[in-house]
């Protein structure tokens, strides 16, 4: 059935109701298991209305889900899910059906599958391509073990471009592991799927034939005439006999129909009787079974809660998010250096750079889920004289972290990295969140990191990391600016050049400095207002701009009349910013007293930005009482 509104009432759903857990699913005639994917289908588009969250993936794979769980003895049989955002039909029929509204939500269902959450989430996941070298590592631990049960690893076409899903697949072959892996083929990531993996996939579909499996799961040779034309066959690859996962030692079987739920389970019930290393190629739709989301899979990839509460704030409205900053920076800067080439790994939209790929389609490249190869073709490109930008989120960066230290900063080439995501992420979690990003950079030679304070000064420092003669990285939040007047003119930023940014009280000899980074500039300010005003004592704000290199000689210009010195940013304390400035005044024997401030030694679980930022004292009232407490204990010593 093909649906045109998201439900605002939970639907009427009998049939999924009597499952709580997969066995139920499994007492049903197989003749019920349409019934319970259409009821399965009404239920999610109605709870990702309520939470809010990722869809189009979760649609697409609710046939699936059902002959999983109905075929496999889940959870003594494994099920990998990849990335996971396709995972809320699962946790749907493994006891979780109710608190699914919840998803995304503090104290509620985590975004992803998440292993302290169900015994059904055999992994955590949340960053794409994990998904086969767990299971193969699962598989063969339990050959070691002695155990017969499946684990079966569901991968998408977009997470198969990575060379991690490629590495995990020649190591199954020379095991000869006794594993499945469902390719489940629908076109896209987030964006549609580019390179030569996704034409593979295409020639293998548009050959009009299929490898079935009879009774006794043996292969045999099916056509498919009615098969049709799929779009992403640009140029053409009409010779589909050499199969690329039978060339490197799997059984190939597909593809076949991913919303055709009886056929699915013939599949899986059949290739349980066989052993060693199984791929079977589904074919699914992205939003399947809701007209606006098959129409435009791109916008329908995730929905905010169909009933969230708008802002009324004029300034906060208007303020452009910082992923449409960079990519406006962008536009501006390729207009006036033709050298400027702009990279992304399957993060087009995500990253602001739809425009950009529009006006200058010969100098994007979305290298696909791919994040080492892209900083490493980022290199290679400089090599050559131009300049390229990679655009990337801070949790994916973490990544290609050997190929910004071996081959970016060791060979001190020219490559620019706009780090997006950067700090808490909210409702994503601690998969997505930016917290080591100041930690796992600034130990690198040669590179230059900045944090700006709003959305203007993000502009300039684009614009200076640009024109710098080296890697430089800035990185910047999710989501919305301050509203502050955006400079149209690119100006440069002198590196290492921090700046007082608020004075409060200077008439009092008592000083407090704080070196606020980035994000926490603003807060920083409101705190330290508050301060002075409730006490008799100066306090003074520096935004410090530059986390590599220091401004040691400011940090060294306000040393004599600070009592207490206070770092704060949204990342975590140990290793980063704050311990930065901690290692230069110990190597200059400057002996202040320090508080750091910034996210604690854990993973932070899901819930708003704002009570993220609340639980870890990062807001305003957080900053103010963390440094109101650490002056009174320091004056009661004195």
């Amino acid at each position: 059935m093909l649906y045109t509104e998201i439900p605002s009432q939970r639907p009427v759903t009998p049939v999924l109701d009597k499952i709580d857990h997969p066995e139920q699913l499994r007492q049903l005639e197989q003749s019920q298991l349409a019934t319970v994917a259409d009821e399965l289908r009404q239920f999610i588009l109605y709870a990702a209305g309520q939470s809010g969250g990722h869809f189009g993936a979760n649609l697409g794979v609710i046939e699936l889900t059902v002959a999983l769980h109905y075929c496999f003895n889940t959870p003594n049989d494994r099920l990998v899910w990849d990335v996971g955002h396709q995972a809320y039909p699962h946790k749907a029929l493994t006891g979780r059906r109710e608190q699914l509204t919840t998803i995304r939500a503090k104290d509620g269902l985590a975004a992803f599958p998440a292993r302290d959450e169900s015994e059904f989430d055999t992994f955590g996941v949340g960053h794409s391509s994990t998904a086969i070298s767990a299971g193969l590592g699962m598989s063969l631990a339990r050959r070691y073990q002695k155990d017969p049960n499946e684990v079966v690893c569901i991968v998408g076409d977009g997470a198969m471009t990575a060379g991690m899903a490629f590495e995990a697949m020649n190591d199954a072959v020379a095991h000869d592991a006794d594993l499945i892996v469902v390719l489940n083929d629908n076109d896209m990531s987030i964006s549609c799927s580019t390179g030569g993996f996704a034409k593979h996939l295409a020639a293998i579909w548009e050959k009009g034939q299929s490898v079935n499996i009879n009774a006794e799961g043996e292969a045999f040779l099916e056509d498919h005439p009615d098969w049709c034309y799929n779009s992403r066959l640009h140029e053409s690859a009409t010779d589909a006999a050499d199969n690329l996962f039978k060339a490197i030692g799997f059984d190939y079987f597909g593809p076949f129909d991913g919303h055709d739920v009886n056929q699915l389970v013939q599949v899986f019930n059949a290739l349980k009787k066989r052993k060693g290393p199984r791929l079977i190629h589904v074919y699914t739709k992205k939003g399947k079974g809701f007209a606006p989301a098959e129409a435009d899979p791109i916008k329908y990839h995730a929905i905010a809660k169909i009933n969230a509460t708008k802002t009324t704030d004029k300034a906060v409205k208007s303020a452009p998010k910082y992923s449409d900053v960079f990519g406006q920076w962008l536009c501006d800067e390729a207009a006036q250096d033709e050298r400027l080439l702009a990279i992304t790994p399957a993060m087009c939209e995500g990253s602001g750079m739809v425009a950009f790929a529009k006006q200058y389609p010969t100098r994007f490249f979305d290298v696909a889920i791919a994040e080492q190869h892209a900083v490493t073709l980022a290199a290679g490109m400089a090599c050559e004289g131009l300049k390229p930008v990679v655009a990337i989120y801070s949790t994916f960066l973490q990544r290609g972290y050997d190929q910004m230290i071996h081959d970016v900063a060791l060979q001190n080439l020219d490559v620019t990295f706009g780090i997006d995501r950067a700090g808490l992420v909210g409702e994503d979690g601690p998969t997505h969140a930016g917290a080591y990003d100041y930690a796992y950079m600034r130990t690198v030679p040669n590179i230059v990191i900045m944090a700006p304070k709003d959305e203007n000064e993000c502009r300039q420092m684009l614009h200076t990391a640009y024109l710098y003669n080296g890697p430089a990285a800035v990185r910047y939040p999710r989501g919305a600016g301050l509203g502050v007047e955006m400079q149209q003119v690119l100006s440069t930023i002198e590196i290492g050049q921090a700046e007082v940014v608020a004075e409060f009280n200077l008439e009092h000899e008592e000083q407090i400095t704080i070196l606020a980074f980035g994000s926490r500039v603003a807060p920083a300010i409101v705190a330290a207002k508050n301060l002075a005003n409730s006490h008799d004592l100066a306090v003074r704000v520096i935004n410090m701009r530059f986390v590599k290199p220091l401004d040691e000689q400011i940090i060294r210009e306000y040393a004599d009349k600070t009592s207490l010195f206070v770092t704060v940013e949204e990342h975590a304390v140990m290793a980063g910013a704050g311990s930065a400035v901690n290692e230069f005044l110990a190597q200059a024997q400057i002996v202040k007293p320090m508080l750091n401030l910034g996210l604690p030694d854990t993973f932070m679980h899901q819930a708003t930005h704002a009570q993220m930022l609340e639980a870890c004292g990062l807001d305003e009232k957080g900053i103010q009482n963390a440094v109101e407490k650490a002056w009174l204990k320091l004056v009661q010593h004195a």
